[in-house]
């Protein structure tokens, strides 16, 4: 997995690392350098490891044109291939960057390179011909210019920057003038005047050096020669040529005709006319000469407005060598036409104005013109709509905007201002120029909440930092003056709480000071407070600041948080029934309780045995409660009332009931989702004395019959039932005599001799069926029922007529969910029926493994090779004399009554 993976995670950190960087890779190699020069360890920056590239395959993608650069396979170094010319690569341009695309296979990956060619100083100037030739009349004058062409270097920067010089000589000087820091103008200006016939013909040189280190120079040689003059240049008639024209005249219109003559002959005599210079510059675009005749004529519009004169310099050029010109200049003045509107311009704008400002503030200057002239340039100002505005003329075309009534921003917070400007023209010309004038605020409206009282509904247990509602006060206002701070109240309102007390709303709730939000500070419990009533006050942040209140009602909705919870039991028991005791204590949803009660055979349907008390926390449907009886199911000898708890007979008890029922019941609320609580009642059924007196014993205590909530419980309980404790022990103990005679004397007088109760034969089979469980007989005699066929080693237990004492329970254990039956899983000889004796016997066949059950009260018992062993409340093992019989009578009534708390008559044989 770690080799498969492994380039996979490479990729992706490459990835993460691309992203991060912008997705490229960025060099930089200086021109010229040699082949094998590296130039960055490609491989290792696209986060590569050793071995990679060459089993990725990392190469270069060429585009069409040579970058001499490669990726070595070994190292994956991005290495030069052959020679780096960035003059050719790049020309001029700078900085010079090549985008180079790199593949890597397993995965395919694409990844881009910027390579940028440093420019080194490998490129001398260079002028575009070794050698210039010039001819230059005799009669030039001292100053004249000649323009020359500079040389160009193909390296870039300071490598690029030229300066010049010219070889010595007492005729010429080299002026250079900079346009830029890239182009340079040269002229060879003549210092000195010439003579042919001294010196016919000049030779310079033309130096240009760059500003490399070191500098590299390149040279022109300039051959100057010198010709023959032509001593008569051309004449015009007039040196200066004025015309008017108005500013609408058309295209072709001519201007003037100029006129020169040349008393020279023959080709110096023959010349031409031309325009060499123009002010304005745009006259040129406008005038036009004929160089034949020295027509002007226009080819152009005229605007007065632009130019109201144009300066044409005018040239005639003969044809001698050299020629020589004369020059005239024509002055063209526009005459003005009413062609152009007024303009209206704002120069300064005081606004926001203050929506308390006082009549007569300045909101705006203004400048009106009109460029036309004359009639044509007068202009009038209005101002629309005519309030809250004004006009005022300060001097010739300047205006003042001014506030001639109050404002109101909460009314209208904004004006729209046309100013309207007309000239004197025929026809007038209109504009109009639209000023927005806002409205600033002053604090003069104080936060209004839309509701007085606000009513808010939070359920219970809702989480701390919950949005309970969102309080919102509006404030005209804008800014800071309209800027809303909410704050719960100081020391007004609050809640009272569970148990009396007031506490202040501001440990409940909080209230966003930006948004008006209602948050919850700590869950809400219904149980604890139900209302709390406050005020929220909104403050604006203008001064001085401005407030507004408003009262919170805020009402906790219940939520079925609580489980039903079992009360303990009544002072004192009341009825044949006996006391019914409970504990519960909520949990997560669910409690339970173990109850004692007492019935007698007998009891007619309807009698009251207990009454399960329960009370819910909560309210409303939250906390009404039902009761139902959940073990055992079906047509039982008893029932719950639905939401009263009583538990009553429904029929008439009878022996077949057995000695005990345990009854679980369900106490469960009409929350959603519902909780519940679970009750264990055990009811004794036992004869209708030994139900009063259990009865007596309970109101002599001073309460029903409890759980022992803890070892000292149990202590002060049995203490307190002592005495009426030894005088059942009598009772049991004759009872049980009683039966185990009427037993013995039926087993020996109907059983068949397959069984006898005692004795060195076979062993009494008691209560045997078919599958081995117990049987019990209908009848009020409780005869034993003998089967037919081959002994079995069984048990039979005399329950006694008491009930079985309290058991102790775990402080703050939460019990399991009851189940609906105590079933233990048994071999066939043995009964599979709950016990409801504090301790339990079983027996063991020889060749059998052992089985110990639970019983109903936490007891076990077990068979030994050496006897019988009962498992009691003190948690030791305490033998019961020899396994082959106890004993019957008041023998056995002794020894039960050393191993268990409350006697038995017990009959076992092995």
């Amino acid at each position: 997995m770690g080799v498969c993976w492994g380039p996979v995670v490479r990729v992706l950190v490459l990835q993460a690392a691309w992203a991060l960087g912008g997705g490229q890779v960025r060099y930089s190699v200086p021109e010229e350098a040699k082949a094998g020069t590296v130039v960055g360890r490609l491989a290792q920056d696209l986060g590569l490891e050793a071995g990679e590239p060459e089993a990725r395959r990392l190469r270069l993608v060429a585009q069409g044109r040579r970058v001499s650069v490669e990726v070595s396979g070994a190292s994956g170094a991005l290495v030069v291939s052959s020679r780096l010319d960035r003059e050719e690569l790049c020309g001029k341009s700078a900085p010079c960057a090549l985008r180079l695309e790199v593949l890597v296979e397993r995965p395919l990956r694409v990844f881009h390179v910027e390579l940028e060619v440093t420019d080194i100083n490998d490129n001398a100037p260079l002028f575009p011909a070794a050698r210039k030739n010039l001819s230059l009349p005799e009669n030039s004058p001292p100053g004249s210019r000649f323009p020359l062409e500079g040389a160009s270097d193909a390296d870039v920067g300071a490598n690029a920057q030229l300066s010049y010089t010219l070889s010595p000589s007492e005729y010429f000087t080299l002026d250079v003038k900079s346009s830029d820091e890239n182009r340079k103008s040269l002229f060879l200006v003549l210092a000195k005047s010439l003579d042919r016939e001294t010196m016919p013909e000049h030779r310079l040189v033309l130096s240009a050096s760059d500003g490399g280190r070191p500098s590299l120079t390149g040279t022109m040689e300039l051959v100057i020669s010198v010709l023959d003059a032509n001593d008569n240049a051309p004449q015009f008639n007039q040196s200066v040529y004025k015309v008017q024209l108005p500013e609408s005249a058309a295209e072709g219109t001519l201007v003037v005709r100029v006129n020169a003559t040349d008393p020279d002959e023959g080709v110096n005599n023959e010349f031409s006319y031309s325009i060499v210079s123009s002010l304005p510059g745009v006259s040129r675009d406008v005038i036009t000469i004929d160089p034949k005749t020295g027509e002007i004529r226009l080819t152009g519009a005229l605007d007065f407005e632009n130019v109201r004169l144009h300066e044409i310099q005018i040239e005639a050029r003969d044809k001698g060598s050299p020629p020589l010109s004369g020059h005239c200049s024509v002055e063209l003045e526009v005459l003005d036409v009413n062609d152009n509107a007024p303009e209206v311009w704002v120069t300064s704008l005081s606004v926001p104005v203050p929506e308390d400002a006082a009549v007569g503030t300045v909101v705006a200057l203004l400048s009106v013109s009109d460029r036309d002239s004359g009639a044509n340039g007068r202009v009038r100002c209005a101002v629309w709509p005519a309030a809250p505005f004004g006009l005022v003329a300060t001097f010739a075309g300047s205006y003042s905007l001014v506030l001639r009534e109050a404002l109101d921003r909460e009314r209208v917070s904004e004006y729209e201002v046309e100013v309207r400007a007309e000239d004197g023209g025929a026809p007038a010309l209109r504009a109009s120029r639209g000023v927005r004038v806002p409205v600033s605020d002053v604090n003069d409206n104080a936060p209004a909440f839309a509701q007085a009282v606000y009513t808010v509904l939070a359920r219970e247990n809702n989480a701390a930092g919950a949005e309970l509602a969102r309080l919102w006060a509006r404030d005209p206002d804008e800014a800071g003056n309209g800027r809303v701070s909410y704050s719960v109240a100081e020391g007004v309102g609050g809640g009272a709480v569970a148990g009396g007390g007031w506490r202040a709303a501001s440990s409940y709730v909080s209230v966003d000071a930006e948004s008006g939000r209602l948050w919850a500070l700590q869950p809400l419990d219904y149980e604890e407070v139900q209302v709390l009533q406050f005020e929220v006050r909104a403050v604006d942040a203008g001064e001085p600041p401005l407030c507004g209140n408003a009262t919170v009602q805020l009402f906790v909705v219940d939520e079925n948080d609580n489980a039903p919870a079992l009360l303990p039991p009544a002072p004192a028991g009341g009825g044949p029934g006996g006391g019914a005791a409970g504990s519960s204590g909520p949990g997560s949803g669910s409690g339970s309780g173990a109850l004692w009660a007492w019935a007698a055979w007998g009891a007619p349907a309807g009698q009251v045995v207990a009454k399960i008390r329960a009370v819910d926390a909560d309210s409303g449907y939250n906390a009404w409660l039902r009761y139902e009886l959940w073990e055992p199911r079906g047509k039982g000898p008893f029932r719950v009332g639905l939401y009263s708890g009583e538990v009553s007979t429904a029929r008439a008890l009878e022996e077949a009931d057995g000695p005990r029922q345990r009854l679980v019941i369900v106490v469960r609320d009409h929350g959603e989702p519902a909780r519940s609580a679970t009750a264990t009642l055990s009811v004794s059924l036992v004869e209708g004395a030994e139900a009063a007196l259990a009865a007596a014993g309970s109101s002599s205590s001073g309460a029903g019959p409890r759980p022992a909530a803890g070892a000292e419980g149990g202590a002060a309980a049995a203490a307190a039932a002592a005495t009426n404790v030894w005088l059942v022990v009598a009772i049991c103990a004759v009872s049980s005599l009683f039966l185990l005679a009427v037993v013995l004397y039926g087993a020996s007088r109907w059983a068949p001799r397959a069984a006898v109760l005692s004795g060195p034969g076979p062993a009494t089979l008691v209560c045997a069926s078919e599958v081995g469980s117990w049987s019990y007989s209908q009848r009020q005699s409780r005869s034993l029922c003998v089967a037919e066929g081959a002994g079995k080693s069984d048990l039979m237990v005399f329950s006694p007529n008491f009930p079985p004492p309290p058991v102790p329970a775990a402080k703050e254990t939460q019990p399991e969910a009851p189940a609906l039956v105590d079933t233990v899983s048994a071999p066939p000889f043995v009964a599979s029926r709950p016990f409801p004796l504090p301790v339990s016997l079983v027996a063991r066949a020889p060749g059998r493994r052992w089985w110990e059950p639970g019983s109903a009260a936490g007891a076990r018992g077990r068979w030994g090779l050496g006897g019988c062993f009962l498992w009691v409340f003190t948690g030791r093992w305490r033998p019961c004399r020899s396994p082959r019989a106890l004993a019957v009578g008041e023998e056995a009534s002794k020894q039960a009554s050393k191993v268990l708390p409350h006697p038995a008559a017990v009959a076992v044989r092995r």
